[in-house]
């Protein structure tokens, strides 16, 4: 993975997006459903896609609302549909075109009220507020984002009564559904003028910033941070949650500076991330640079991506914490510091998420509830209150309101920012000291995600890989303990393999959208052995779909 010499960089005006082109090619490029990269296609986050290379446009929006419709019809679904966008630069054309549909089909519309960005947070929290206690009626969503993905580039997601992320029965149906009208030329989609749409009587708005904000204090301990006067800094990097942080601070009198409240289509604010694309990623080192320049001068501070679904936490001790690092540190302090939380209740992670949350989860007793990547796993536990805390290693995550019941089955990245200031507040440590006295008790990890090339051919075999296939008995000296193909929490497949020793892992999987492999790798033995894992990771997975 070579690193461009824009990372980190701002970029020239010649390198960022040009808006009238991307909204023109919006409404005039059309698909052609007999190539792959153009048809509708659902991945962990819905549809996704840019309009100048036709894989996000108009008809795509005007097939997968009607594919909403036409599911809901089905399925019983006759409660208010709550619609939010971010702040890239196709979403407001996308809602647009999904209001005309969803009104000419006779859906109750939740629109955000003043044109409001909405943060995919905030949606599921207005699904599950208006479904608590209804049996029939029920709500769902749609979040029209791209989530951190480039300025170009556009996307639409659905999230059923349950507020999370769709599960791949749905999203099968509704891609197939879609694919279905385009290829019958948009025939059997219902759609009326937008100004007359807009006027209809079953478009509504909600006042998301209020519902969601008022409400903070029954998930995070508002009045701690504000006692303890923890100075926080907050940029919502041009994001849906732009006008959320001040809110924030006005309600709650808490002492949080907001560092940028522009909103710029284009990005350019934004530092290049690793490639020299401007990604909207706050886990990242290259975006968060700026921040990370000013982190003496805040207790605590964070930032979101464009629709505030992913969190980065940046602490004086340290500067950006990995997001590993940081989903350790909330686990063992949730559930020290949640008594009213069921004793059954258990943590949730990814596989392909740090060791060192098992050795967080085996301190504190707790189940450790392991799901292959995509936030959808969590939805259900965290939904019925039998996992307290849902994270993945690309910075999402979401936990249970103080009194154990759910806040949103969705990743949320305001909650788990504000939860780092009141570990402050409580513990009087930042979260990166909190993690150096993790790594003092059970070692000091490092870690890292590199890419591979394969061929579609080798994607698959990787993706079907039975530990049989592994005929190597060591791992960077250590001997292998334990190769999975399924993720042990459901037993369902995540699509790739992890083989485990004594002091570290690493997993394989296929990119869903490039002609590579990911490698993902931890060691407790320093970074010279974790370089030996990830070039012994590389022969074994080479040699296996060879």
């Amino acid at each position: 993975m070579s690193t461009s010499p824009l990372a980190g960089q701002l970029l020239p005006a010649d390198l960022l997006v040009d808006l009238p082109k991307l909204i023109d090619a919006y409404y005039t490029n059309k698909p052609d459903v007999g190539i792959a990269e153009q048809r509708v296609s659902f991945g962990t986050s819905g549809h996704r896609g840019s309009s100048f290379n036709t894989s996000f446009n108009e008809n795509h929006v005007l097939a997968i609302s009607q594919a909403i419709c036409d599911y809901r019809k089905q399925a019983g679904i006759t409660g208010p549909l709550y619609v939010g966008i971010d702040t890239h630069a196709l979403s407001e054309p996308a809602q647009i075109s999904a209001v005309e549909v969803l009104a000419a089909n006779g859906i109750e519309i939740m629109l955000a009220k003043d044109g409001e960005y909405t943060p995919t947070p905030a949606i599921s929290h207005a699904i599950l507020t208006y479904n608590r206690n209804r049996t029939s009626g029920l709500a769902d969503g749609i979040v029209i984002t791209p989530s951190h993905n480039p300025p170009d580039n556009g996307g639409f997601k659905y999230n059923p009564p349950n507020g999370g992320p769709a599960d791949s029965d749905i999203t099968n149906w509704m891609q197939a559904r879609a694919n279905e009208l385009l290829e019958n030329n948009l025939r059997d989609v219902k759609r009326m003028d937008y100004h007359q749409a807009i006027k209809s009587a079953t478009t509504h708005h909600h006042d998301y910033v209020h519902n969601y904000v008022k409400d903070l204090i029954n998930v995070v301990d508002m009045e701690a941070i504000r006692g303890a006067n923890v100075h926080m800094g907050a940029d919502p990097l041009g994001g849906a949650g732009v006008n959320y942080w001040s809110a924030i601070a006005d309600h709650y009198q808490v002492n949080l500076k907001v560092l940028n409240t522009a909103v710029d289509k284009t990005f350019s604010f934004m530092t290049a991330d690793w490639d020299g694309k401007i990604r909207m990623d706050p886990s990242s080192a290259y975006t968060m640079q700026g921040m990370v320049e000013r982190r003496n001068l805040f207790d605590v501070a964070f930032a979101c991506d464009a629709d505030h679904d992913r969190h980065g936490i940046v602490a004086p001790s340290c500067g950006l914490l990995p997001p590993n690092h940081y989903l350790a540190v909330a686990i063992e302090y949730l559930f020290q510091n949640r008594p009213q939380w069921r004793a059954d209740t258990a943590i949730g992670k990814t596989v392909v998420s740090s060791a060192m949350i098992d050795k967080v989860a085996r301190k504190i007793g707790r189940r450790l509830y392991e799901v292959p990547v995509g936030f959808k796993w969590f939805a259900p536990g965290l939904f019925d209150g039998s996992l307290g805390f849902g994270g993945e290693e690309s910075a999402g995550a979401s936990f249970l309101r103080i009194d154990g019941s759910v806040w949103t089955t969705d990743k949320d990245g305001i909650i788990p920012s504000l939860l780092a200031a009141e570990i402050k507040a409580k513990t009087g440590r930042d979260p990166g000291e909190c993690y150096k006295l993790l790594a003092d008790e059970f070692g000091h990890a490092a870690e890292a995600r590199v890419e591979a090339p394969a061929n579609t051919a080798q994607k698959k075999a990787l993706s079907k890989l039975s530990p049989e296939q592994i005929t190597s008995t060591e791992l960077a000296g250590d001997k292998i303990e334990t190769i999975l193909t399924n993720a042990p929490g459901n037993n369902a497949s995540f699509g790739g393999i992890k083989v485990m020793s004594k002091n570290g892992w690493f997993a394989a999987r296929p990119s869903g959208t490039e002609e590579i492999y990911k490698i993902y790798a931890e060691s407790f033995k320093g970074k010279e052995h974790l370089q030996q894992l990830i070039e012994e990771a590389q022969v074994i997975v080479d040699k296996a779909i060879s």
